[in-house]
C-alpha cells in the first residue's frame, strides 16, 4: 500500500468529523486498493463492491441518455449516515466514505475528499 493512500486514511479518519470507513476502488475491476474502518463490523471492502454497482449504474445511464457528462459524486443519505461516492477526476477510481450523519460536517469532507480526488489517478 502506498505511503499516500495511507496518509489519505489517516487524515479522513482524523479531520473527518463522524468518520466511520473509507475505500478506494478501481472502478473497471473493482479491486480495493485501501480500506479503512472505525467499526469492526463495517466492512468497506464489502461496501465498495456493491456501491460500484451503483456507480456504473449510472455511468450506463448517462451513456444511455447521451450526456457528455461525468459523474463527480453520489451522495447517499441513510437515517444515521451518509455514504459518498467520489469519482476520480480520469474517471479510473472512486472513494467510498461512510460518515455518521448527526456529526458530519460535509463542506469539510467534500473539501478534504476534493484534495485526494485530484492525486488519485496520478498517484494510483
Amino acid at each position: 500500500m502506498s505511503d499516500f493512500l495511507k496518509q489519505f486514511g489517516e487524515d479522513l479518519k482524523t479531520n473527518v468529523p463522524g468518520f466511520i470507513a473509507v475505500s478506494v476502488a478501481e472502478i473497471s475491476s473493482g479491486m480495493s486498493y485501501y480500506s479503512l474502518s472505525v467499526l469492526a463490523d463495517f466492512d468497506p471492502e464489502l461496501a465498495s463492491a456493491f456501491n460500484l454497482e451503483v456507480v456504473k449504474a449510472k455511468m450506463n445511464a448517462i451513456k444511455a441518455l447521451k450526456l457528455t457528462q461525468k459523474i463527480d459524486n453520489i451522495m447517499i443519505t441513510l437515517t444515521s449516515q451518509i455514504h459518498i461516492i467520489d469519482v476520480s477526476d480520469n474517471g479510473e477510481y472512486f472513494i467510498y466514505l461512510a460518515v455518521d450523519s448527526t456529526r458530519a460536517n460535509l463542506g469539510m469532507t467534500k473539501s478534504i475528499l476534493n484534495k485526494y480526488k485530484k492525486e488519485i489517478s496520478n498517484k494510483l
